[in-house]
């Protein structure tokens, strides 16, 4: 989904420093995370922010000014994603840091937990007043959504990308990366979760004038949203697509190779074939899987009513519903309890079917 400030519902403090205050630790920088970068320009009156670069198109780079398509995603580092804008002197006093530096089809949530941690660790000093990550366009909506969930804090966090490589004529990443660090660094940002900046549109919470960010409401938090902790998250969950001829054996297939929990992308609010429905009925009666039943539709609310014994996803479509159950199960939360969460959520819009 590429929305600019369309957000995702997921500290301005003075005391700027001139170097990094956060020190990675020797497990976090072979992980990947290097390059903690100093302070492109420093002006006292500006706040600090920290850009996490993990790659994607908008690190990317071609063989011709001309080449949009057939790139190397994840090619150039945060610095020359910085020293590309040279107005963000104007905006912040910015630092970069190299987690990763890969297309974004190869993120994964080992990587994400790594990711978060540090966002965490970095929001919590009084020098840092909030976080920009640039990140591949094809998963980056997982992405946000796996950082607002974990991450807790009122410091503004922008995730960003581009659809036109580095190389490119009129590449679209300078003006995103300015955009998103603008809204980073405004206090009405803050209370607001995770939010996504692409090519200088509206959405949900705002838009831009110029490049200035304008909210249309006070700062406030989705209904039912949920802070998880966890250590790791790679508890495994699958996704079932719905279609015509649906084999049924998928359900049972996904458990015996080990799947901690499965979600269906079903039909239309969420349903599933008669024949599907009897076999995910006969294999939940041998295990305790948490069974989260969305739909593939592009938008609309997902109750449990197609699947007996499943639980609805409500608005959360399959790829945000996967991250929820996944960072739930790594929290060590059981069934009934993974049920509340989402059923939590869905309470909250009036719906408890």
């Amino acid at each position: 989904m590429k929305k600019s400030l369309a957000f995702f519902w997921i500290y301005h403090h003075p005391g700027p420093r001139l170097q990094s205050q956060h020190v990675w630790n020797r497990q976090q920088l072979s992980a990947g995370y290097r390059d903690v970068g100093e302070f492109n320009c420093f002006n006292v009156s500006l706040p600090n922010i920290t850009i996490y670069a993990t790659g994607g198109t908008i690190a990317g780079s071609a063989s011709s000014a001309d080449q949009t398509t057939g790139y190397q995603a994840g090619s150039l580092g945060v610095q020359a994603l910085i020293d590309a804008v040279p107005q963000l002197c104007n905006v912040a006093n910015v630092r970069g840091v190299q987690v990763f530096n890969i297309d974004s089809i190869n993120m994964n949530s080992s990587m994400l937990l790594l990711l978060s941690q540090g966002i965490q660790d970095d929001l919590g000093s009084p020098y840092t007043q909030g976080a920009v990550v640039t990140h591949g366009t094809d998963t980056l909506e997982e992405s946000a959504f796996f950082l607002d969930l974990t991450i807790q804090s009122d410091k503004p966090i922008v995730v960003t990308g581009s659809m036109r490589p580095a190389t490119a004529i009129s590449a679209d990443g300078p003006m995103n990366l300015l955009s998103s660090v603008t809204v980073a660094a405004s206090d009405n940002a803050r209370g607001r979760g995770v939010m996504i900046v692409l090519n200088d549109h509206g959405g949900f919470l705002g838009g831009f004038v110029n490049i200035q960010p304008i909210f249309y409401d006070p700062p406030s938090r989705p209904p039912g949203h949920h802070h998880l902790t966890c250590a790791a998250s790679d508890d495994g969950v699958d996704v079932l697509y719905a279609h015509q001829d649906l084999n049924v054996g998928l359900f049972q297939a996904a458990i015996e190779l080990g799947a901690k929990g499965i979600v269906l992308a079903g039909f239309g609010a969420g349903y599933w074939t008669d024949s599907g429905s009897v076999e995910i009925r006969r294999a939940l009666q041998d295990t305790d899987i948490p069974v989260i039943v969305s739909r593939r539709t592009g938008w609309g609310f997902a109750s449990s009513n197609g699947v007996e014994g499943g639980i609805g996803a409500g608005f959360l479509n399959p790829q945000k519903a996967r991250i929820q159950l996944q960072l739930a199960l790594g929290t060590g939360l059981e069934t009934e309890a993974i049920r509340i969460i989402f059923e939590h959520r869905r309470a909250m819009f009036g719906t408890r079917s």
